[in-house]
């Protein structure tokens, strides 16, 4: 999150260009937002934002229980306003100017211990037998089940919408309600993620649900931000 059009545009591309998926809010309110409807391996959140400034995002977050890490980065290099930071639940502080190399350092440091150590993909799935197997364990699965895991699997990381999801496993012509697809889903949860610390199946408000079964993955690349560019 971060207010200065250009500096976003540099941080996002930055990341991009370092293999990483990256999703800019230039105010707080929308940065909020953001990190309520999505699971983020890591956020960069500058202090000095319109509407919401960045303690206020840091402060909301925690309190919905959000803990991916966050890095504050911002112009205020007072040891008053870094503590500040700290004492709210930010993880690390990068002052302007810095290197964007520093930031990828800091990030990988930060996530490293919530990624998996394998190179096995987090999920399999068995369309004869009807089965996901997730961390070795076999989960059997009725076929609507299988269907809706199947379809959120296809758009792996992005949003499916509930009518592209009603579609996969009750077909163009069928009606059914809305609240059946949510039963469908809650049913998937409690087999597929009620287990385990981290959650493949997402709700995204206002779009549908999403599945998210890779982590971030980051690589240290040179790259060197202008200078003075203000918070």
């Amino acid at each position: 999150m971060e207010d200065d059009p250009r500096m976003l545009e540099l941080l996002c591309q930055g990341l991009r260009d370092s293999g990483h998926t990256a999703m800019p809010a230039s105010d707080g309110d929308a940065g909020l937002e953001l990190a309520i409807n999505f699971d983020f391996d890591a956020m960069v959140l500058d202090i000095g934002l319109p509407g919401r400034d960045g303690y206020s995002v840091a402060i909301a977050l925690r309190k919905q229980k959000k803990s991916a890490p966050i890095i504050m980065l911002t112009a205020r290099d007072a040891e008053d306003d870094i503590i500040r930071g700290f004492d709210l639940g930010v993880d690390d502080y990068l002052t302007k100017p810095f290197s964007f190399r520093e930031l990828l350092v800091r990030l990988e440091g930060l996530t490293r211990s919530s990624r998996p150590t394998s190179a096995t993909p987090a999920l399999l799935l068995d369309p004869i037998r009807l089965t996901a197997q997730r961390d070795g364990e076999v989960i059997r699965l009725t076929r609507s089940e299988y269907l809706l895991l199947a379809s959120l699997n296809d758009h792996d990381g992005a949003p499916t919408t509930r009518q592209e999801l009603t579609e996969a496993i009750w077909g163009q012509d069928q009606t059914v309600t809305p609240n059946t697809l949510d039963v469908l889903v809650n049913a998937l949860r409690s087999k597929l993620d009620a287990p385990y610390k981290h959650k493949l199946l997402h709700t995204v408000r206002g779009v549908g649900y999403r599945l998210q079964t890779t982590f971030f993955e980051a690589r240290s690349e040179e790259m060197q931000l202008q200078k003075g560019l203000p918070s």
